[in-house]
């Protein structure tokens, strides 16, 4: 079997090292069908972008004339396409950048980045020195930007000067390709110099891109579905190709087919069901596609003999701050829609395909519109109501769940933890069940959780907001007089305080008053806390707290060592609403 190329995005390295490759050379051809003279490819990060256009480098470019370059598309089926689209093999002068090390703290740094990318490509064009057909004055302008050294109102002019001095020098009109467009544009937006690097990103592709004599035709990509970007507002000459166009569909991803064969390859066949579930669910047009970097990670998980090769490959190789920033924004209701998607359901949203970054937070829509076009949900259908574009989105597949489930819910409790829960606290050793049931439901609304509540969500919820609870140890699940208690809340022992909890769920609103009631007996009946009492502890404040979905009720009692009995246990319930 075939190494597997997972990291490698340099076409020539994975033929000439005989990598495993899924045959996406017809991109080429569907290019030269229909391209404008500058196509924007938006998909999720990992999705190939990168490798599709080392293809298209490696296809279109004139190889140097000392250069060995062996056969790198024999048997892939561009080749099968016809003198049509052949003859445009090796035929032009290639620039290809990628603005992916853009992502810095600072303007300055980030712009320096881009700088030094161009820099990098001026070095690998280097040869044009040698021809008679540049001035000196050009060839001393192109040393300078190859050496960053270039004057500062040169810089905008940049990438169009090198394509001029390629155009020039070799007779043919230039090819651009530019990777991760929108990198430096997100990381400035998070980072706060948005309008600084928008505005000298928009001066290098205006000049390249629009009205470029010297441009054959540029192909760029990225994450975000972003087409009046402020970067693009001068070019009219844009092809944008999103996760809803039919068009580029296959190209993309791994297919039904691509998969199949992929499978059949590496004697994996019998696991295409735990493929689907896991790392399909991705619609581009009408067209299912699986995510690749995780196919291809699994794959080589199997091969390696590991025990559970099924993980969520994709979450830490994806940028996932700007979602972050958003989910952790949303309000009450975009919360109790992220619950529907997580449990499995649907929602419908209208879809803007033209957002920019200095609208991300305008709008709530905005939110769905990011996670739909980074690759955290999928289109199940879509509708046309007079302008505008409804599509109801879903959750692709269990890797994508599992972010959710496990990630975003990260990013909510740690929001919690900032939180001042300290009157929370005080009604816990007070015993006060009004206010304990008020902060303790209003904590829950506030987060995410899902419709398939389970005790274990709630057991693992509470003792979470009482372990920050400062001089007191949170024990769960301590066995302790006939059985195991759910939360001990425990002082210092020479203070004497323990806080038993017992949690129960509730099926309907109307059986939490009796779940609350079962849930105290529980802890007196099998006599939890009472190995407590040898260790010292002679306060006890007990409580049985039944939930129903994001409404909680509580039953307590309180005892002490010197009472003459058990103080008779009192219930109270208070009623809190969505």
């Amino acid at each position: 079997m075939k190494r597997l190329p997972i990291g490698i995005d340099d076409f020539r390295k994975i033929r000439e090292n005989d990598y495993y490759y899924v045959d996406k050379s017809l991109l080429v051809k569907e290019l030269l069908d229909n391209h404008g003279e500058v196509v924007i490819f938006n998909r999720p990060r990992r999705f190939g972008k990168t490798l599709a256009l080392s293809m298209l480098r490696y296809f279109f470019e004139r190889p140097a004339d000392n250069e060995v370059r062996t056969e790198l598309f024999e048997g892939l089926a561009i080749m099968e396409a016809g003198e049509r689209y052949t003859r445009y093999k090796g035929r032009y002068p290639v620039v290809s950048l990628t603005l992916k090390s853009a992502k810095q703290g600072s303007f300055e740094l980030s712009r320096a980045a881009v700088l030094n990318e161009l820099a990098k490509e001026y070095e690998r064009h280097r040869s044009v020195l040698q021809s008679s057909r540049l001035s000196a004055f050009q060839k001393e302008q192109f040393t300078g930007f190859m050496e960053k050294r270039a004057k500062e109102t040169e810089i905008p002019a940049a990438l169009e000067f090198l394509t001029r001095m390629l155009h020039l020098e070799s007779g043919s009109p230039v090819i651009v390709l530019l990777d991760e467009y929108d990198v430096p544009l997100e990381n400035a937006w998070l980072e706060g110099f948005y309008k600084e690097m928008a505005g000298f990103v928009r001066a290098l592709f205006e000049m390249a891109l629009k009205s470029n004599s010297s441009l054959e035709f540029a192909v760029v990509t990225g994450c975000l579905r972003i087409a009046k970007e402020s970067v693009f507002t001068g070019l009219n000459n844009l092809d944008v190709v999103s996760v809803l166009n039919r068009t580029y569909a296959e190209h993309f991803g791994f297919t039904e087919t691509e998969i199949e064969r992929f499978l059949l390859d590496y004697g994996l066949s019998d696991r295409r069901d735990e493929v689907r579930d896991w790392y399909d669910g991705y619609l581009f047009g009408a067209t299912k596609v699986y995510n690749p970097w995780s196919v291809s990670c699994y794959v080589r998980a199997v091969a390696a003999g590991e025990e559970q090769p099924l993980k969520p490959y994709w979450v830490n190789t994806s940028s996932n701050d700007i979602v972050r920033r958003l989910v952790e924004r949303a309000d009450a209701s975009a919360r109790q829609e992220l619950e529907v998607l997580i449990a499995g359901g649907a929602i419908e949203k209208p879809v803007h395909e033209d957002i920019t970054y200095d609208e991300a937070e305008k709008s709530q829509d905005n939110l769905w519109n990011f996670l739909f076009f980074t690759g955290y949900l999928k289109k199940v259908s879509s509708r046309l109501d007079m302008e505008t574009n409804y599509v109801t989105l879903a959750i692709p597949n269990a890797e994508v769940r599992y972010i959710y489930r496990n990630k975003v819910l990260e990013w909510y409790d740690g929001r919690l933890r900032q939180k001042d829960f300290t009157t929370f606290y005080q009604a816990v050793l007070r015993g006060d069940r009004e206010a304990l049931e008020r902060e303790l439901s209003r904590s829950l609304m506030e987060t995410i959780s899902f419709y398939d509540y389970r005790e274990e969500y709630y057991h693992a919820y509470t003792a979470g907001l009482l372990k920050f609870m400062d001089g007191y140890l949170v024990k769960s699940n301590r066995e302790s007089g006939l059985g195991r208690s759910d939360i001990e809340l425990l002082s210092a022992p020479y203070e004497g305080i323990a806080v038993i909890i017992e949690v129960k769920v509730a099926d309907s609103y109307a059986e939490m008053n009796q779940k609350a009631e079962e849930a105290l007996w529980q802890i007196r009946e099998r006599q939890y806390g009472a190995e407590l009492r040898e260790e010292g502890y002679h306060t006890f404040i007990r409580y049985g707290i039944a939930f129903y979905k994001k409404l909680c009720r509580v039953c307590t009692e309180k005892t002490t060592a010197d009472a003459r009995g058990l103080l008779p246990g009192i219930c109270r319930y208070f009623f809190h609403f969505f």
